[in-house]
C-alpha cells in the first residue's frame, strides 16, 4: 500500500512538473482563472483577513502557478515569455474585476505599481528558473531563494497563527506543501533533498533567533481628558506589564506606554488632590498590528 501511494505521488509530481501541455491558450486560461479566484477572495467579506485574501497582497501563492508554467516549457525563453504573460494578464485583471465593487473605484490601480514591477522581474527570473528542470545542483541553487522565502513565510505566519489560531494556518500549510513539492520534483537524490530541507529550516531557526521580543511603544491620550499638572505621577502595582510615564501635561495630557508583551494591567495617575484610574490593554489586531487601548475605571 505504501509503495503504491509513493508511486502515485511520484507520478503526480512528474505530471505537474514536466508532464503538462503548457500552450499559450493554457497560460491565458490559467491567468484568467487565477485572477477571477483572487478577485473573489478580495471582494467577498468572508475572506477578509484570511490566508485567501493574502493571495491578492503577498507573493507566496504566486510561486505555485509560476513554477508549474516554467517546468512545463521546452526552452528558457518560452518559460520567460509565458510566465511574463501569465502575470501581465492576471495582475491587472484582478484590479479590473474589483473596480465595480470597491469604494476606491479606478484608484485601485495605484496598487498595481508593485505588481507591475514583479511582472517585469518574471522575464529574467523565469528564464533562469527554467533550468530547475535540469534537476541538478544548479536547480538547488535556483530554488534556494524560493525555499528560503517559503521558510520565512512559514515562520512569520506560523508565529501569528500560534497567537491567533487558526488564522493564517492555510498559508503555513500551503508554504510547507510547496517546499515538499519542489524538493520532491526537482531534487532527485538524497543529498540535494537534504540541502533542500535544510534551507527553510535554517531560515526559520535564524528568524526565531534574531526576531526581537515584542517591543511596543506608543503615546496616547487619556480617555476622560484630564488636565494633568507637572506633579502628576503614574502608580502601578508590582511587576507591571508595561512602563507608563506622563508624556504631556495641560489640556493635551498624554501618557507614553512601553510594553514588552501583550496583556492588560491596571494603573492610576495621582495629581495633587485628584486620582484617575485606568486599565491598559496592549493587543494585536486582526491585521497583526500592535494596538494600545486605555479605558477609564
Amino acid at each position: 500500500m505504501d509503495k503504491r501511494k509513493s508511486n502515485l505521488f511520484n507520478r503526480l509530481i512528474a505530471r505537474m512538473y514536466g508532464g503538462l501541455s503548457m500552450s499559450w491558450i493554457t497560460v491565458i486560461a490559467l491567468a484568467v482563472a487565477a485572477a477571477v479566484l483572487t478577485a473573489i477572495f478580495l471582494i467577498v467579506p468572508v475572506f477578509e483577513n484570511t490566508s485567501f485574501e493574502r493571495m491578492g497582497v503577498y507573493l507566496e501563492a504566486w510561486f505555485f502557478p509560476a513554477i508549474i508554467i516554467m517546468a512545463n516549457c521546452k526552452k528558457p525563453l518560452e518559460s520567460a515569455l509565458k510566465t511574463f504573460v501569465f502575470f501581465l494578464i492576471s495582475q491587472p485583471l484582478i484590479y479590473l474585476i474589483q473596480v465595480p465593487f470597491s469604494w476606491q473605484g479606478w484608484a485601485l490601480f495605484s496598487y498595481y505599481k508593485y505588481w507591475f514591477f514583479i511582472t517585469l522581474l518574471t522575464l529574467p527570473a523565469a528564464f533562469i528558473g527554467w533550468f530547475i528542470t535540469k534537476r541538478n545542483w544548479l536547480s538547488v541553487l535556483i530554488l534556494a531563494p524560493v525555499l528560503a522565502f517559503m521558510g520565512f513565510t512559514v515562520f512569520d505566519c506560523g508565529t501569528f497563527c500560534l497567537r491567533h489560531f487558526p488564522r493564517l494556518l492555510v498559508t503555513v500549510l500551503f508554504c510547507i506543501l510547496q517546499i515538499v513539492l519542489y524538493i520532491a520534483a526537482f531534487f532527485p537524490d538524497i543529498r540535494k533533498k537534504l540541502v533542500g530541507v535544510l534551507i527553510p529550516i535554517i531560515v526559520i531557526a535564524v528568524m526565531a533567533f534574531i526576531t526581537p521580543q515584542t517591543d511596543i511603544n506608543g503615546t496616547v491620550f487619556l480617555p476622560d481628558d484630564p488636565v494633568l499638572t507637572d506633579s502628576a505621577v503614574v502608580i502601578t502595582g508590582d511587576n507591571p506589564a508595561a512602563d507608563i510615564t506622563v508624556a504631556a501635561t495641560g489640556e493635551n495630557s498624554m501618557i507614553h506606554v512601553h510594553a514588552k508583551d501583550y496583556g492588560t494591567m491596571d494603573f492610576s495617575i495621582k495629581d495633587e488632590v485628584n486620582e484617575y484610574r485606568y486599565m491598559l490593554e496592549v493587543y494585536e489586531d486582526i491585521s497583526g498590528h500592535a494596538q494600545i487601548r486605555i479605558t477609564a475605571r
